[in-house]
């Protein structure tokens, strides 16, 4: 068997055991077996970001935060925004 048997398994699975490992796989297979998942794009809670986006602008860091949080510069200026409005 090559690559811990992964070539056995289905797409899907065979693409999450070839890259985070067959125990993972696995477990993954265990968990959500018959259930369809969607993914978010963003990984983090847009709640807590918006928070944190708000907590860190200083005025003058619109740039670094849309940077840092992946997010465009007229998302942060509209958060902001949005939080002044309040």
């Amino acid at each position: 068997m090559a690559k811990n048997g992964s070539e056995l398994l289905n797409a899907v699975y065979k693409e999450i055991a070839d890259n985070l490992g067959m125990d993972i796989a696995m477990d993954m297979y265990k968990l959500f077996k018959g259930q369809q998942i969607c993914f978010p794009v963003r990984f983090f809670n847009p709640v807590c970001t918006r928070k944190n986006i708000i907590a860190e602008y200083d005025g003058t860091n619109i740039k670094s935060l849309a940077i840092k949080y992946n997010y465009s510069e007229k998302t942060i200026r509209r958060i902001i925004k949005e939080n002044t409005e309040k």
